[in-house]
């Protein structure tokens, strides 16, 4: 398979030539592997039962392998870890290994955090930029440097372009597939996720159907701050025989170890006067292609704006994944700016702003995400608010949108086509 460019490749590479030992973390499927061989001299893979048979009875003997040195799965033998650890406070020459895990390892393994030694980054599914539909004109550094630079661009991606590429999937080798397949790819990853990945966590899952039902009912409650409570209620309706509370909070908590679930945290301001924020996370699936297929959704059924209860429902589904979409964009593209991704809510709800991404000096960008292709200047109130709360603390006030344009309103508000924001 061609290897697409990555939004971390130039990160990861300034890590390596300044740090010993890099661990790269995330979902099954979203190009670790791929990313982390184009650097290293030697690969272990410890999901081949013969060499993780031999890691597994001698951790040691990594040490003697050719650097830089890539181990993959190595939640499969939680041992090098430690290993891994010893060696960099041995010798901290950089650019020597490479972890790559699509788990966290089982609480009993005890490992080390690795503090100070191994340096985590986590890998998310291609973004639009990554997946090459559009030329980003617009760049999320530089909106973070501050001073609301001018902004401009046309991208050809309308409506229902980016419902196909929500779901199209970012994982590389589902991209690969040709476009009438991918649902049926997806369809698989989500078996592979029940069957066999969860179990293998040393989960008893008696009813897998009880855990996609779950999962589906998590998906529904996408970009939402919907309670555990009510996700459970849907996961089963009309059935006397629910599942646990027990047992729902350990299909979270083992679909988040595989980095499945990829909750949005609430943002929680260090320097400003805000007060009475909601502290409670945005539920979202790693890549909105699962949540699609989970609910049934297709390129067409989320087109349909007009019509009977279930195509509203399907229009307002289709704001929820593109919102979705955004926020797996705006993580990826502000990791190498050493930014964070929030999103913000008054208790009561009464001001909400979709993504706060915030510089490690606590400014912050704020950015409403819009379902339109022509926002007006009454989608920004919850920006002007804020704007008025936090003052030199705003950095830029942006509107994503699906239009084909990037402009700023009259109050000064980028308005942004998805499409068009980039590194």
């Amino acid at each position: 398979m061609e290897y697409r460019p990555r939004v971390l490749d130039p990160h990861l590479d300034r890590l390596l030539a300044g740090l010993p030992a890099i661990s790269i973390e995330g979902a099954k499927g979203v190009g670790k592997t791929a990313t982390a061989q184009r650097r290293a001299a030697v690969t272990l893979a410890l999901d081949s039962t013969g060499t993780r048979r031999s890691v597994r009875a001698e951790p040691e003997m990594i040490l003697t392998q050719p650097t830089p040195l890539l181990i993959d799965e190595w939640q499969l033998v939680p041992e090098v870890w430690d290993v891994v650890r010893r060696a960099v406070d041995a010798d901290r020459a950089p650019g020597r290994y490479l972890l790559a895990g699509s788990a966290l390892p089982p609480e009993k393994a005890r490992i080390h955090s690795g503090a100070g030694r191994i340096v985590k980054m986590t890998m998310r599914p291609m973004t639009l930029p990554e997946r090459g539909v559009c030329a980003p004109t617009v760049s999320l550094a530089t909106l973070l440097a501050g001073g609301r630079p001018p902004i401009s661009g046309t991208c050809g991606l309308k409506l229902p372009d980016y419902a196909a590429e929500i779901v199209a999937s970012g994982f590389p080798g589902i991209r690969q597939d040709p476009a009438a397949l991918r649902g049926e790819m997806v369809e698989s990853y989500i078996a592979e996720i029940i069957e066999r990945d969860v179990p293998e966590l040393g989960a008893d899952i008696r009813r897998p159907r009880q855990l996609r039902a779950w999962l589906a009912a998590y998906a529904a409650a996408t970009s939402t701050t919907t309670s555990y409570t009510r996700i459970l209620g849907s996961a089963t309706p009309g059935e006397t025989d629910k599942p646990a509370r027990a047992t729902a909070d350990a299909y979270r908590a083992l679909l988040e170890r595989i980095w499945i679930l990829d909750p949005l945290d609430a943002w929680i301001p260090v320097f400003n006067p805000l007060k009475r924020l909601a502290q409670v996370p945005k539920h979202h699936l790693v890549d909105p292609a699962i949540a699609a297929r989970l609910l049934g959704a297709t390129v067409d059924s989320l087109l349909r704006a007009d019509g009977p209860h279930e195509s509203r429902r399907e229009s307002n589904l289709l704001g929820a994944l593109f919102e979705s979409l955004a926020v797996l964009t705006l993580r990826v593209l502000a990791q190498p700016q050493q930014a964070n991704v929030y999103h913000l809510r008054t208790h009561r709800g009464e001001h909400e702003v979709d993504l706060i991404v915030e510089r490690p000096d606590h400014k912050v960008l704020a950015i409403e995400v819009k379902l339109s292709s022509a926002p007006s200047v009454s989608d920004a109130k919850h920006l002007n608010w804020l704007a008025a709360e936090i003052g030199a603390d705003l950095l830029d006030k942006v509107i994503i949108s699906t239009g084909q344009h990037a402009y700023r309103q009259e109050d000064g508000t980028a308005v942004l086509p998805l499409g068009l924001l980039g590194p």
